[in-house]
């Protein structure tokens, strides 16, 4: 965990926790796949980045693949829908992954899978809805055994399986996926729970300026179903950047903007 951390501090500016957490969850999953002790088995622990858009979710997992060497993959959950519809299938994110690996299974069924844009999937209200919500929680529900851990065939070519295609199985159960999402409005769900719902004028309104911790109630509530939310053991807050650290990550990282831009000036000159 301390070499996957001090190697995310070389390009993630802040973030003092979820890179703790983030370094120690992916170490374990690693641990569990190379388990020896075969008699003992240990569950999957994916991991739920919550935060504010351009905090860094993706850098940070995308960061750690590169680090680990592992196939990676960014899919965006908006673009998914339930089988048989419009859209892509779950089972595409697989395919892509497989692609990234250069078609090697044993790879692929070690690497990770970034599902970005998680709380856009999100369905309406708290209770069931009455229509079929094929891109929200139809894609909640179509996801749940791809990520506990299935085998699932995918096209070679990638993109939807195609009857006569060539297809390969690929099994998820070692596959850790981590999902994100800005969640916006999640917030008020917090204070209903945390300063509770009464009124009146002798009602002493509290000024919450830290973030309180997402609970799992938190994210039903929001509209993520709960056999979706029991997938993921392990739940990351990131917090928004201040001005600071806006400076900090123009000049600090390993591949900082004004380095880049120094980098591509120098090169200019020479030239």
């Amino acid at each position: 965990p301390r070499a996957i951390h001090a190697y995310l501090d070389q390009y993630v500016v802040g973030q003092t926790n979820a890179k703790i957490v983030l370094s120690v969850a992916i170490t374990n999953h690693y641990k569990r796949i190379s388990n020896l002790h075969k008699d003992q088995e240990i569950q999957k622990a994916n991991i739920l980045v919550v935060g504010p858009t351009g905090t860094g979710k993706t850098l940070m997992a995308r960061t750690v693949a590169q680090y680990l060497d592992v196939p990676f993959v960014i899919a965006d959950a908006t673009t998914l829908t339930e089988a048989g519809y419009v859209g892509d299938d779950v089972d595409s994110v697989i395919s892509r992954l497989y692609n990234a690996a250069g078609n090697d299974i044993e790879r692929c069924q070690r690497g990770i899978v970034f599902l970005d844009e998680v709380d856009k999937i999100a369905r309406k209200g708290e209770g069931a809805t009455v229509s079929r919500d094929v891109s929200g929680e139809g894609v909640q529900q179509a996801l749940l055994k791809l990520i506990e851990g299935t085998k699932c065939k995918v096209s070679v070519q990638g993109g939807r399986k195609v009857t006569g295609a060539d297809t390969v199985e690929i099994d998820t159960a070692n596959i850790l996926f981590v999902v994100g999402g800005a969640f916006v409005g999640l917030d008020d769900v917090i204070k209903r729970r945390t300063q509770g719902t009464s009124i009146g004028f002798s009602k002493q309104v509290e000024s919450n300026t830290q973030t309180s911790e997402v609970i799992p109630d938190d994210l039903v509530r929001y509209g993520i179903i709960p056999e979706f939310v029991g997938r993921f053991a392990i739940t990351v807050n990131v917090d928004e950047l201040s001005e600071d650290n806006l400076v900090q990550v123009l000049k600090e990282p390993k591949n900082s903007l004004i380095k880049q831009r120094s980098e591509e000036h120098t090169s200019e000159l020479q030239s």
